[in-house]
């Protein structure tokens, strides 16, 4: 598996909150609800979308906004626009003038939510992972606080918008035997597209060890650690595999991946770890042995020291604490 794959490989959304709004302007609506992404276009009308720690970025039907969390962010039809409403944890929405919830008064049916649609109404599509396992770490920690595919750039569209944004338009409002799965599916593929967009973006902003992988000595090397992760490396043997020095393949590796070899294998296998340990059957014995560790011991303690937990706490759930340790700098990209 490539480099680019692994992260692609993240996204996996169980059961995610899908939403299509219908707002009237002037609409202003903040989001709180903690989650690890999400995802959103607009299908008519513009909208304007604020991050906390991020400068607005204006959005035209089509466009596809990914919004890093757990940051709060704001989305309206005009930047001044006095926020309306408020989405907070599990989704319920309260007015801002009286803290009046109108989650269900406001329901228009099937994943439908907001105002009588009628001419010159804005329509919103979104999208929520609702925890950070079903993301990924490594995709957490390397995203923008707001990125965004302009229509017309994603895989497969043309002059106009994304097809993905069409069929996600016409299978949110079914309600059919298995409809959440198709959702599901459609919302990882819409979020893929917009990644590997903005991975191949010159000048992104996308992770260092992304372009690393087009670089002759420290590709194969990268290649090496994700395809044989269970290997017992070192950074000798490491070197002697893709014919280089030890001494070069450090300061290479270091340079241009942001650490050194041991300890980005170290962060690669807690990864798949974390991967492995979501499914009920797979012990910590069996993990650790699988991703190159000599045991549950082992894995434990390398566990503990990247993730800040133990493999037990955070097969418990009590990792979702760790989405809010992703402080990254507020930056906006647009692709495109």
């Amino acid at each position: 598996m490539d480099t680019m794959a692994c992260l692609l490989d993240g996204p996996k959304a169980r059961d995610a909150f899908m939403m299509k709004t219908v707002l009237n302007p002037p609409w202003s609506i903040r989001i709180e609800d903690g989650a690890p992404i999400s995802v959103v276009t607009m299908v008519r009308g513009d909208a304007w979308v604020s991050p906390e720690h991020a400068p607005p970025q204006l959005l035209r039907p089509g466009d596809v906004a990914l919004l890093r969390g757990p940051d709060a962010y704001t989305i309206a039809d005009r930047p001044g626009t006095p926020v309306q409403i408020v989405v907070g944890p599990d989704q319920r929405c309260s007015t801002v003038v009286d803290g009046k919830d109108v989650t269900e008064s406001t329901a228009l049916g099937v994943r439908t939510w907001g105002e009588e649609e009628r001419a010159g109404s804005s329509v919103m599509l979104s999208g929520t992972y609702q925890a950070p396992g079903e993301v990924g770490r490594r995709l957490l920690g390397t995203l923008p606080a707001l990125l965004v595919r302009p229509a017309g750039t994603g895989a497969g569209a043309g002059s106009g918008d994304s097809p993905l944004v069409r069929l996600l338009a016409d299978e949110i409002g079914k309600d059919e035997i298995g409809q959440g799965l198709v959702l599901d599916r459609l919302l990882d593929l819409l979020l893929v597209d917009v990644l590997r967009a903005w991975l191949a973006a010159p000048g992104s902003g996308a992770p260092g060890w992304y372009s690393a992988q087009a670089d002759p000595v420290v590709g194969p090397a990268l290649r090496l650690l994700h395809e044989q992760p269970a290997t017992a490396w070192t950074v000798a043997s490491l070197a002697d595999s893709v014919g280089v020095s030890r001494a070069g393949l450090a300061r290479r590796f270091t340079q241009l991946v942001g650490r050194p070899p041991m300890a980005y294998l170290a962060d690669w296998r807690v990864s798949l770890a974390a991967d492995l340990l979501r499914e009920p059957e797979t012990t910590i014995e069996t993990a650790a042995r699988r991703v190159g560790y000599s045991g549950a011991f082992a894995l434990s303690a390398a566990f503990k020291r990247i993730r800040g937990v133990s493999p037990q706490q955070y097969r418990k759930g009590s990792h979702a604490q760790s989405a809010k340790q992703f402080t990254a700098s507020g930056q906006t990209v647009v692709l495109g």
